[in-house]
């Protein structure tokens, strides 16, 4: 006869207990100071960028025009280029150990180099598209234009885990190039303006970065399709992030206002 009473006194007390429970964590949006800028040619089709401190790395797409360089100036011609077969198509690249991994989009292939003078050290496989790729200092982490990253192992590129990319109030697919900086994973999303950063372990998008001005600073009225926001370098020295695009004729020094930076 009490037991209904005591039940519903529970759940009056409880209530607003349960709804102060804070809901899953959102994204911060984050701002950032523009710190630098860099003109460059504007007919780089860019995949893969990194930094060094001191050389700059960068690989450029397209069947028949896909090129690796190495450059001590970005707006100069480069030290050393080496131009891929025109069945292959230049994606991601990631720098470990003084080798240089370079994906192609649809080959199968990861071309391993020497990072000194470019000799081709390995060909390894894989299967489906090849995208971005960066490393936490002991795997190398791949985007695949989904919203799945995959940590493969630098000796035979074999996969070790998945990780799905989560988080906000939208789905994370077409993931692209990939920089590992301050213990999170950051990432371009293809056709929009806009950088992730992604917990490695969780998948869960922890900050955004909104690089729509400078695509307008950049490009002004001669925006198209393919001109979209794409390479990002940790500048370690500094603590930013070097940003540009496909066809972009600059590239920019940005400090992202939180999460490490």
């Amino acid at each position: 006869m009490y037991r209904p009473l005591i039940t519903a006194l529970v759940a009056l007390l409880l209530t607003p207990l349960l709804q102060a429970q804070p809901t899953a964590t959102q994204p911060v949006e984050l701002d950032y100071q523009l710190l630098e800028t860099k003109d460059r040619p504007a007919d780089h089709f860019t995949q893969g960028l990194y930094y060094d401190g001191d050389r700059w790395y960068e690989s450029s797409g397209l069947y028949g025009r896909s090129w690796l360089a190495e450059y001590t100036d970005p707006g100069g011609n480069p030290v050393r280029r080496k131009w891929l077969a025109g069945n292959r198509f230049a994606e991601g690249l990631a720098i470990l150990d003084d080798q240089l991994y370079l994906l192609t989009y649809r080959a199968g292939e990861l071309q391993v180099y020497n990072r000194k003078n470019f000799s081709l050290q390995a060909t390894l496989t894989y299967r489906g598209e090849g995208w971005g790729l960066t490393t936490d200092g002991e795997q190398l982490i791949m985007s695949n234009g989904s919203n799945t990253l995959t940590f493969r192992d630098p000796a035979d590129f074999s996969v070790q885990r998945r990780l799905k990319v989560t988080g906000g109030p939208r789905g994370w697919s077409r993931l692209n190039e990939l920089e590992y900086v301050h213990g999170l994973i950051w990432a371009n999303i293809w056709q929009e303006p806009n950088i992730i950063a992604i917990d490695p372990e969780s998948g869960k998008v922890q900050a955004i970065l909104n690089l729509e001005k400078l695509q307008r600073d950049s490009l002004g009225s001669k925006r198209t399709v393919d001109a979209v926001a794409n390479g990002i370098a940790w500048d370690e020295h500094r603590n930013g992030l070097w940003v540009t695009g496909k066809y972009w004729p600059k590239l920019y020094l940005i400090r992202p206002e939180g999460v490490g930076f």
